[in-house]
């Protein structure tokens, strides 16, 4: 398989195309970026721990019954993946409320609902990815209602299969965003990564945070927190090569 030219550059990853039109290679970046892309570093070595981490978690969730678009890893930064169109909804899983839910609901951060909270996001940077319910994302023709019971299926099974994953790692899944897409025959698949930058992750004895709110709030020692969860992760789960 050959390496053709990029399709595709976003934030923290670059998307280049194959010799296998159903194929890409994805590659994870050391860019970090927040607040929609308001600020914006470069962290040594958070791209390669990304890529472990997110084929980790895929290859967990494939074994659970959840299809993904992750196949193989080729190196310390690149996925083999399979090429979907994506969706243009991120998909917020909240089962601790925090972040933005707190501050635009006034809810003290740390609060755990009575129910798993479901946000959806229109992904269009120019307008700030805003949140969008169910009515809208069917109105802009991006999904049908048949397509949105799918995806907040497919959401339910991956949160639960991840609670009890990061659970077995003493730590807190608190929130994270997924993102999905539609392969060549039209069936819906996760896609996109899972990791620290895309999950909100407390120590479950401490709550010291150890995902992407330590670069937002400027609590340092960033790659140290990946770092931790990489090394818990590889314990329960297994190397990713």
């Amino acid at each position: 398989m050959e390496q053709l030219g990029m399709l595709y550059e976003g934030k923290a990853k670059q998307v280049y195309l194959t010799d296998e039109r159903d194929k890409v290679i994805i590659r994870y970046k050391d860019d970090a970026t927040a607040f929609n892309n308001v600020k914006k570093a470069v962290i040594a070595n958070k791209g390669v721990l990304n890529n472990r981490i997110s084929a980790m978690i895929f290859g967990r969730l494939r074994d659970a019954g959840v299809e993904n678009h992750y196949i193989s890893t080729l190196g310390d930064r690149d996925q083999l993946c399979r090429r979907v169109e994506i969706i243009p909804l991120e998909v917020v899983v909240r089962n601790v409320i925090a972040g933005s839910m707190a501050r635009r609901l006034g809810i003290e951060e740390g609060t755990i609902p009575p129910n798993v909270i479901y946000d959806i996001c229109y992904k269009a940077e120019a307008l700030g990815d805003p949140l969008v319910n169910d009515h809208h994302a069917v109105a802009m023709g991006i999904v049908t209602y048949d397509e949105l019971r799918v995806i907040y299926d497919m959401a339910d099974r991956i949160n639960a299969t991840l609670k009890a994953l990061f659970a077995s790692t003493g730590v807190t899944l608190v929130d994270f965003k997924i993102e999905f897409g539609r392969t060549e025959d039209g069936r819906i698949i996760l896609a996109d990564e899972i990791s620290p930058d895309t999950c909100r992750l407390w120590d479950a004895e401490t709550g010291e945070k150890l995902d992407k709110d330590r670069f937002r709030r400027d609590l340092g020692h960033v790659i140290e927190a990946y770092e931790e969860i990489y090394v818990r992760l590889s314990r329960v789960v297994g190397l990713a090569l």
